[in-house]
């Protein structure tokens, strides 16, 4: 007998019951799925336990998930592993959408050709996570027959209020639609993260259906755990007020063949393997000298140097917590400190490893907001654990989840949670990882596993090659190692271990074979190798460190965005004349307070003194929009990149302003130094900041000389340029905003990123129209936006009126190079002929054409 807030589920089989422990399946044992209990069946019929709905029941008829009229979603899944058996042995009695009543035969199998067959007839009998219902009793360690008692349900009551209003009136409305999957390689972490961002904002309930199971459509984790693959239907299912909207904007982004939710994807090489497969291989195998060890090539390429080997300390946590409202508390100050860091490298910049590192500081980012993986972490906190312990456990289950899936792409991911475990721990513990390990010139860095964060950490030490025991070759590190141009092995198995520090190593990630001591010629033909590959490259960063030129010797500025300290030496290192844009939030969003006028003015000075004579452009604090701040009690917004940021945020937060603007007076520079104001669309903001610049520079007499500039990044504020013009000192366009207002499409947009290019003839008019309004004033115009960063670009932007390039450090040299080729008269024939063309694609063909290049496909 059920009520509204309780239910009680029949025995659907006969035999002897036990708990999920027994179940020879990680995916069941450790409730991943779900709590429940297990039935080793004696007859081979299985029963409906309650009365509902039948929601799921796959062609291969092994299994099939129930909903009840309470919402409490039931999976019934007939041994393990009976999936291969392709439906050979079952027999169904019911179909989806089909109605049951308690005690209905469900399916019959042969009980016989399971045993020989299948891995077990242990059948699970599971409570989904996602159900608001919690076991209150369980029968079990006994024997059953059809009908009897098996467990009693409660209801939660926020979690049943929540169904409630989903499948309550102002909610009837539902849709369904069936989706063949165009991502190239099926759900994996990016297409999961773009599927759950694009349904933000909908008012729907939103489920996925596939291989007779089906996954809340917000949670990547659990899309991620459906396991589908490229050219597989799914059925998307949605019930709420916005119903409709969410099956088609789903369906839409599903059903486009795309490989742009795909970043760079490092091939496989010879001889790949799945991730273990090498480890579990050479259990006991010894690396000696002359020994070659064959992995998966994660990254091309040649190295030889000597090995360094890597071991992560396993952050330490307490099992018991202080109480839950104070781990509560604390937990939520690490993720917002790890949300703000991962929001920062997202945003990084434009270039291939700099863009590479952001997707995938994008997709970690998603993964902390996903509501399965929250709600797993709650209930441990709501059992007096630690926060420490709650992440871990919660990170743990989810990793282990993955990692058995049957698809190696799908159970690399497993790292990034174990990224994103060691993250939050070391936040958690004070947010201090210590420095980034000193590595010898031409180091081989050999460990376990590398995550995406330490391989960051590395990047400024730059290892000649990294070869990794376990891992896989579409994994997110192996993606970021190709992009940074380092070769990695991976899946080398436990023996690349014993490799005594000092060795000498060759690491051919072409052959897929990491050689130990392979003996002095081989070493020596290697990195002849290497140096003649390295050849073009050092000509081309030689011609970094010479100012740059148009053909016919017309001047242009190449400077560089940076974030950092170690960025603005990487930037010098990349022929770098200044730094055109200094991003400062990195001083204000990875902490709990405002940083004092003392620390800013250290931070500034330690970057103004690496770059020497060379110009500083400080961009005041950015904030807002998608760059929340802890400290800051900015209001919640339906429309962030229309709100509160940039200068609006400084200007409503006027002493965060002073100090800030204090802080950069106070410098004793060596080169010229400027500041630079974001988000403006008036006069009247420029204005403000001036008059407030000017009361603190007769506060400080001494202070140095300090030119203002305007941010262009509001069709506003490019359309009164003449007027900006007249009250700052220069201007510097930024392109991604420009970009995302002038075409109305928001950057983070699943399905309208791949439109978004800055290459418009819109926005091209609009920079004309810049660089028309500064000129009248005779001021300089600069471009700090990731257009800037493109070489190909560049002598369409010289040709527009742009004096001063900002990019990315990386493409520097490529930059000096193609202004190189090409006078000014030819630069602004190519932007004429740029500003007549119909669209973004037309433009960047006539660019590829003028540099001799293959248009883009």
């Amino acid at each position: 007998m059920s009520s509204a807030d309780t239910l009680r589920l029949l025995a659907p089989l006969a035999g002897w019951s036990t708990p999920l422990d027994e179940a020879p399946d990680e995916v069941f044992a450790r409730r991943l799925l779900g709590e429940g209990v297990a039935i080793d069946p004696t007859v081979g019929t299985l029963h409906a336990p309650c009365d509902g709905e039948v929601v799921v029941l796959p062609a291969s008829r092994h299994a099939l998930t129930l909903r009840t009229a309470g919402g409490c979603e039931l999976l019934l899944h007939v041994g393990i592993d009976t999936v291969a058996l392709g439906g050979q042995g079952f027999e169904a009695h019911t179909h989806a959408g089909a109605q049951v009543r308690a005690g209905d035969a469900l399916l019959s199998f042969d009980l016989e050709l399971l045993a020989r067959r299948a891995r077990s007839v242990l059948t699970p009998v599971i409570v989904s996570s996602g159900s608001p219902w919690s076991i209150a009793r369980v029968s079990v360690d006994r024997e059953l027959a059809v009908g009897e008692l098996l467990m009693e349900l409660t209801a939660s009551p926020v979690a049943a209020a929540a169904t409630a209003a989903v499948r309550g009136p102002a909610a009837a409305a539902g849709a369904t639609q069936r989706v063949v999957v165009g991502f190239e390689h099926g759900i994996h972490a990016r297409p999961a993260a773009l599927m759950a961002a694009a349904l933000k904002g909908l008012d729907a309930e939103v489920r996925l259906v596939a291989h007779g199971r089906e996954a809340n459509a917000r949670s990547t984790l659990a899309l991620l755990a459906l396991g589908v693959q490229h050219g597989e239907e799914v059925v998307v299912r949605a019930a709420g007020r916005e119903a409709g909207a969410a099956v088609r904007t789903l369906a839409a982004l599903l059903s486009q063949p795309r490989t742009a939710a795909v970043s760079v994807t490092a091939g496989s090489g010879t001889g790949a393997r799945a991730p273990g497969e090498a480890v579990a291989a050479a259990t006991t195998a010894v690396a000696v000298a002359g020994a070659q060890l064959r992995g998966s090539i994660a990254s091309p390429g040649l190295a030889a140097g000597t090995a360094v080997l890597w071991r992560a300390a396993e952050v330490t946590v307490q099992e018991r917590g202080a109480g839950v409202a104070l781990e509560r508390a604390a937990l939520e100050r690490a993720l917002t400190a790890v949300r703000a860091r991962l929001t920062r490298r997202a945003a990084r910049g434009a270039g291939t490893a700099a863009e590479t590192a952001g997707g995938i500081a994008a997709a970690h980012r998603q993964l902390l907001e996903d509501p399965e993986l929250l709600e797993a972490v709650d209930g441990w906190l709501a059992k007096d654990k630690s926060a420490g312990f709650a992440w871990r456990q919660a990170l743990r289950a989810a990793a282990a989840r993955l990692e058995s899936l049957p698809d190696a792409r799908l159970a690399e991911r497993a790292a990034d949670l174990r990224d994103l475990e060691t993250q939050l721990l070391v936040e958690l513990g004070g947010g201090d990882t210590g420095p980034a390990p000193a590595l010898p010139p031409q180091a081989v860095v050999l460990a376990h596993e590398l995550l995406p964060s330490q391989l960051a950490a590395l990047e400024g030490a730059r290892p000649a090659g990294i070869a990794m025991a376990a891992g896989g070759a579409s994994s997110h590190v192996a993606i970021l190692a190709a992009a940074l141009d380092i070769p990695m092995l991976v899946a080398l198995g436990p023996a690349v271990l014993s490799v005594a520090p000092g060795t000498a190593l060759v690491l051919d990630a072409v052959r897929g074979v990491l050689e130990i001591d392979p003996g002095a010629a081989r070493l020596a033909a290697v990195r002849e190798a290497v140096a003649a590959a390295a050849a073009p490259r050092e000509a081309l960063r030689a011609l970094a460190q010479r100012p740059a030129h148009t053909a016919d010797g017309v001047r242009i500025a190449v400077l560089a965005n940076i974030g950092s300290l170690a960025e603005a030496r990487a930037a010098l290192a990349n022929g770098a004349e200044g730094c055109g844009l200094l991003r400062t939030e990195f001083l204000f969003l990875e902490r709990q307070s405002a940083p004092t006028q003392a620390e800013q003015t250290a931070a500034y000075e330690e970057i103004a003194a690496a770059l020497g004579a060379l110009p500083l452009t400080i961009r005041t604090l950015d904030a807002g929009g998608d760059k929340p701040i802890a400290y800051l009690p900015l209001p919640h917004e339906d429309n962030p990149a229309l709100g509160l940021r940039g200068i609006r945020t400084s200007l409503a937060y006027p002493q965060l302003l002073r100090t800030q603007l204090r802080a950069v007076l106070a410098l004793r520079t060596r080169g010229p130094c400027r500041l630079l104001l974001p988000m403006i669309s008036e006069v009247a903001e420029v204005l403000a900041v001036r008059a407030l610049l000017a009361e603190l520079q007769r506060e400080l007499p001494a202070a140095q000389p300090l030119e203002v500039g305007v941010m262009i990044e509001t069709p506003a504020a490019a359309l009164l340029a003449d007027r900006l013009a007249a009250v700052a000192d220069f201007l510097s366009i930024g392109t991604n905003d420009l970009t995302q207002y002038t075409l109305a499409m928001d950057r983070a947009h699943p399905q309208l990123a791949a439109r978004l290019d800055a290459l418009h003839p819109a926005v091209l008019r609009l920079i004309a129209g810049v660089a028309a309004g500064a000129h009248a004033h005779g001021r300089p115009v600069a471009m700090c936006g990731g257009l800037a960063s493109e070489a190909l670009a560049a002598p369409l932007l010289v040709g527009l009126g742009v004096h001063e390039l900002s990019a990315v450090p990386a493409v520097i040299a490529r930059l000096k190079a193609r202004l190189g080729r090409c006078t000014l008269a030819q630069c602004r024939s190519l932007a004429q002929r740029a500003l007549e063309q119909a669209d973004a694609a037309a433009v960047r063909a006539l660019l590829a054409d003028d540099a001799g290049e293959a248009p883009p496909s």
